[in-house]
């Protein structure tokens, strides 16, 4: 099958939400590029697989989860060295508040479990329907509005909010929050 420009350029039209998510998933910059392009060559050299008219934004978020995860087993076996801990000493963080409540906010995402975190990504700040974030994870609907409602109720309670409208005026970890009761209160009806 040849590739079509249209393809091609939608594949690249798909890197920044690519990169978003990768970065969800490690928290490290560097490691969400290597992660993207990852996805990038895995994607490109598997596109005969792809068929044309279905979601694509799926597809690629599924070949970056698949790899991040498979990365995450070779690693299992490897030793911390402790690189990089001198850095996080010396950094000196910013006085904004908007800033530090994002920290804060970060802080409280990581301690979220791995399903978890991943399905609030998913469906709050990728805009995935519950639907495509199922797809994608490979489980059933109720498991991701589960594990969202449970991620939102997490994070409201290790960030002390009554709300997620308590929160800086950042758009993203609004969107992410956005009241718990409202994912809550849907899965609970049904």
């Amino acid at each position: 099958m040849t590739v079509s420009g249209n393809l091609r350029t939608l594949l690249i039209s798909q890197i920044p939400n690519l990169r978003a998510f990768a970065y969800s998933l490690c928290g490290n910059s560097d490691e969400a590029d290597d992660l993207v392009q990852e996805t990038l060559m895995r994607s490109w050299a598997n596109i005969e697989s792809f068929q044309e008219g279905t979601n694509l934004r799926a597809w690629l978020f599924t070949i970056l989860r698949n790899a991040f995860y498979s990365e995450r087993r070779r690693r299992r076996n490897e030793v911390d060295n402790g690189e990089g801990e001198a850095e996080t000493r010396l950094v000196d963080i910013p006085r904004q508040d908007s800033h530090m409540d994002f920290q804060d906010f970060r802080a409280a995402l990581a301690d979220l479990p791995e399903e978890q975190r991943e399905a609030l990504i998913l469906v709050g700040a990728s805009g995935f329907s519950y639907e495509e974030a199922a797809e994608i994870c490979g489980c059933r609907v109720g498991t991701v509005k589960s594990r969202v409602s449970r991620a939102r109720r997490r994070l409201i309670e290790l960030l002390a909010l009554e709300n997620a409208g308590e929160f800086s005026n950042d758009a993203t970890s609004e969107a992410v929050l956005s009241l718990a009761g409202t994912a809550s209160s849907q899965f609970q009806r049904r």
